[in-house]
């Protein structure tokens, strides 16, 4: 819903009139969410004409964050709010917690009002007396940290014995009194410890370590199982969505205890719930947290999902992504009930459109996609809104026979053109067109929409958590309008944030154009986050469900997660299930001179760092002869205390195999190219130097190692959010692709298999590619070896 010209000047005014602030009045006509509940709570306070600022601002806090399982009960609290009764925020949020809990059974009023601190007056003299007594008590501290102190923590303190008092006029008293024990502010206040001091301080929080490791915080319930949030089947006969109409009426959406108890007799209690992609593109890693949720929830109850294709649009649909669908959701570890298709039940869908036209509740229009553009942005009625009843349904039965052109007409739901909510400005439930369909062949030329078929869908599946984005939020009103028009089984539907990731885009209009136009090397291209593409790069869907996890199942809009949060989830991992190996990707050849040539030594390397000897699967051989080769980064002419790698005169060690010092340096013409290295190794290792060098050798003389390709992928864009951009294009990351075709490896990794995936020692996590040939293989980086996660990385 965008409110749009004069809807917005209304808007403004009115939340003007209740006493917002210019600024937070506008940010709120800029979210369609808050403003269409904002108008809601308005009017259901009876406030249109105005009210003071300090209840205003409460009103606006109910709008926003009034909890959506109790709505039963919203009038009652606004009562109190408009009489004054509750009248600071803190009796506001006790309200919400305790309506949280009570849902929309019956309460009692004296323990909501006690709950709530209805009546108890604190005074001005009682607060100063307790920020008295803090202050004596925290004195010396205060004294020591001057206002470096942590004011929150003493604030907290005066909530703990008055909970209900002004926190404005409590803060302005510890403020006072901070002044009166301190004095002016000085420079020395505003400067950082230093960190030396920090350092010094480090042991005694050592000491206390094992203090705190006796009583480690206890991670929530809802961190241990995200799915105790949702209600259990037998409780969606409880009122939880509200729908204001304009005339003043208002939609409680539940169910009667009939409709839900035959519910409950088809599913047998069972939790019933769906994944319902579109088949016109590639999943994304956005689908992967709706999986989570829908398959994850169905797994946690003992229910079922199904995976269900929403494939009303014929024109976009296609057997490939049909087929990827079931191939990933399959890879990402669910098991999906039954697959079923929107176009399983066209015959349902119309036969129950010809219902709703002959209950009055929709009709045959035939604006132009313009003139219903212009038409509800005037908030005004189709010129056959009000069409006779017979006469709809002998058009809608032409539109059915192909008699009608493709265009001419739609069949709209007749719902609330005055409505706050953009979502109920008469959707359409149908429209002509002319085209096959890949699922249900040529039978229909007619199709129905998402808004007019999902609802539906979710009800004849029996489905008990409907469970979808953000953006769907205000499309509830018409999810139950149009379900208890019909009088239909009304499933629980919940909202969740979608999942956004920086460095990238995921609108399938934006994929499919840098796909399309060869930005990148098709969907599964690595530095995609489609979930072919993770896969390709060496992303384990195990990986991908945890970082998924990790992140909850939170209604925080608007949030973007930083890619090095899935990357440390790949790296811990790959960290368990990646053997290691030798790897150099941009080789120095290093001749040990005094080794003899054609000498070789088979060495063991270990696989995982933890090898036990006396395992010998945990290790490898790699042989160490004459001629080896080093990463040309790992060589310096000119050396450094802080450099640990090989320069003239100087040692270190070759992993698994000897020190080696550099005895002479061979240079190009130019004399500054370094062309080869000569070296000596100390096969007695008494030498201990501190760098450590990855390395592979000849494998016999003259003969070159294992060549491979190698290709290292980074973030796609350099901006964190590309998307909103005006060129997002030009910030395309010409460097996220680097191929490095001839790449050293041990022979280890000889007969590798397309999927394997590898750590390169001190290069990172890869990923043997689909274009690997019998000649060559190539490797894909998954995941560098250095995580930032945790070191500002959210």
């Amino acid at each position: 819903m965008v409110v749009k010209d004069q809807n917005s000047d209304q808007a403004l005014e009115l939340f003007l009139k209740i006493g917002l602030d210019e600024r937070t009045a506008r940010n709120t006509i800029a979210n369609n969410k808050v403003t269409a509940n904002l108008f809601a709570v308005i009017h259901e306070a009876a406030l249109s004409n105005g009210c003071e600022r300090t209840i205003g601002n409460l009103i606006y806090t109910v709008a926003t964050k009034y909890p959506a399982n109790a709505l039963v009960h919203r009038p009652v609290l606004l009562e109190y709010v408009v009489s004054s009764k509750i009248k600071t925020p803190a009796q506001l949020e006790a309200a919400f917690s305790f309506l949280s809990n009570v849902a929309s059974e019956n309460f009692e009023k004296k323990e909501f009002e006690e709950a709530c601190g209805v009546g108890v007056e604190v005074s001005v003299e009682e607060i100063t007396q307790t920020v008295n007594e803090i202050f004596e008590e925290n004195k010396s501290v205060i004294l020591e940290r001057r206002y470096r102190t942590n004011v929150g923590e003493l604030l907290g303190s005066v909530r703990k014995k008055h909970p209900w008092a002004d926190s404005k006029i409590a803060k302005k008293l510890v403020d006072e009194k901070m002044y009166e024990l301190l004095g002016e502010r000085t420079a020395a206040d505003d400067e950082k410890p230093s960190k030396k001091k920090e350092k010094k301080e480090k042991p005694a929080k050592v000491d206390k370590k094992p203090a705190v490791d006796e009583t480690p915080e206890q991670p929530s319930e809802e961190e241990l199982n995200p799915f105790s949030i949702f209600p259990a089947p037998e409780d969606n006969i409880k009122v939880h969505t509200e729908v204001f109409f304009s005339n003043g009426s208002v939609l409680r959406c539940c169910n009667t205890r009939e409709t839900l108890d035959k519910h409950l007799k088809v599913t047998g209690g069972r939790v019933f719930t769906r994944f319902p992609p579109e088949p016109n593109g590639y999943l994304h890693i956005g689908h992967a947290k709706a999986m989570f949720v829908d398959f994850g929830l169905a797994k946690e109850r003992g229910g079922c999902c199904y995976l269900r294709y929403d494939d009303t649009n014929p024109e976009a649909e296609k057997k490939e992504y049909i087929n990827h669908i079931e191939e990933i959701v399959q890879w990402m570890g669910w098991e999906p009930f039954k697959i079923t298709y929107t176009s399983d039940y066209f015959q349902d869908l119309y036969e129950l459109a010809v219902k709703l036209i002959q209950r009055g509740h929709a009709y045959v229009d035939h604006q132009t996609p313009e003139e219903i553009k212009e038409y509800r942005e005037k908030k005004m009625n189709s010129p056959w809104r009000d069409r006779p009843i017979s006469e709809s349904l002998k058009l809608f039965d032409d539109m059915k026979r192909g008699l009608i052109e493709e265009g001419k007409a739609t069949l709209r739901m007749k719902q609330d053109m005055q409505s706050d909510n953009f979502n109920m400005y008469d959707l359409i439930a149908y429209r002509i067109k002319f085209t096959p369909h890949p699922h249900a062949g040529d039978k229909w030329c007619i199709y129905p929409s998402y808004d007019y078929a999902h609802c539906i869908v979710d009800s004849l599946e029996n489905i008990t958590h409907s469970l979808c984005t953000l953006e769907f939020e205000t499309r509830r009103a018409s999810y139950y309008w149009l379900l208890h028009a019909l009088d239909l089984y009304q499933p629980y539907v919940w909202e969740y944030s979608r999942l956004n990731v920086t460095n990238t885009v995921m609108s399938k209009r934006k994929l499919n154009y840098i796909v399309t136009n060869k930005y990148v090397d098709g969907w599964d291209d690595p530095r995609l986050m489609t979930l072919a593409g993770l896969r390709r790069r060496g992303v384990t869907s195990t990986a991908i469900n945890a970082f998924v996890r990790g992140i909850g199942i939170t209604r925080s809009d608007c949030s973007i997660i930083r890619l090095d949060r899935l990357e440390h989830h790949i790296r811990e991992e790959l960290n368990k299930t990646a053997p290691r190996v030798l790897v150099v990707l941009h080789p120095l050849k290093v001749v040990i001179t005094n080794l003899e040539s054609g000498s070789l030594m088979d060495l063991d390397a270990k696989k995982w760092p933890d090898a036990q000897e006396n395992d010998t699967s945990s290790f490898y051989k790699v042989p160490f002869s004459s001629v080896v080769y080093i990463e040309r980064s790992d060589f310096r002419m000119k050396d450094s205390k802080d450099y640990y790698g090989l320069a003239p005169g100087k040692s270190a060690l070759l992993r698994y195999a000897f020190p080696i010092k550099c005895t002479d340096v061979i240079l190009a013409d130019d004399n500054e190219t370094v062309l080869e290295i000569r070296a000596e190794y100390d096969p007695s290792k008494k030498s201990k130097p501190k760098g450590v060098l990855h390395w592979v050798a000849e494998p016999s003389p003259g003969v070159d190692p294992l060549k491979v390709e190698v290709r290292l992928f980074d973030r796609l864009f350099n901006s964190e959010n590309p998307a909103e951009l005006d060129n997002w294009l030009a910030d395309v990351n010409p460097n996220s692709k680097v191929v490095i075709p001839t790449a050293y490896a041990a022979p280890a990794l000889t007969n590798a298999a397309v999927g394997d995936t590898f750590q390169f020692e001190r290069l990172g996590y890869f990923t043997v590619d689909k274009d690997s040939t019998v000649e060559k293989l190539v490797f894909n980086r998954t995941v560098t070896l250095k995580d930032t996660y945790g070191k500002g990385g959210k």
